[in-house]
């Protein structure tokens, strides 16, 4: 359990093609102990207990990091980034105020494309409004 707390929790879409590819890179570079991955498809307390919609949590990336603090979008990369070897860099240039402007734009109407085509997503939208 405590183990677990000193990690940094990614979640995401394990059943989009595209980001399982993008998380099995980065659990290749990522340093043991650091992050836990964890797809939201697979029932766990971590959207309970931060109050997360599946949907949500589908739609874009999410990160808890050792702090307990919740990261969305572009800031949850930036975590992801800053603790991965040769990948520091960018997170430091994403940071960039006008640069982070621009990918969050980028990034949000990737992200509204992509759920808006996956079924698995958009039964997990409906479901949501039933809650």
């Amino acid at each position: 359990e405590d183990y677990f707390n000193n990690m940094i929790h990614a979640l995401y879409d394990g059943e989009c093609n595209l980001c399982s590819k993008e998380i099995n890179y980065k659990k290749k570079v990522a340093p043991g102990g650091t992050f836990n991955w964890q797809d939201v498809n697979i029932k766990s307390n971590t959207l309970i207990n931060y109050e997360i919609k599946t949907s949500d949590a589908l739609k874009i990336l999410h990160v808890i990091d050792n702090n307990n603090k919740l990261h969305k979008g572009i800031d949850a990369f930036i975590v992801i980034w800053k603790n991965l070897k040769y990948w520091n860099f960018l997170a430091k240039l994403a940071a960039l105020p006008i640069i982070k402007q621009i990918l969050d734009l980028l990034y949000i109407s990737f992200a509204n494309w992509r759920f808006n085509r996956l079924t698995h997503c958009v039964i997990a939208k409906e479901n949501d409004k039933k809650l």
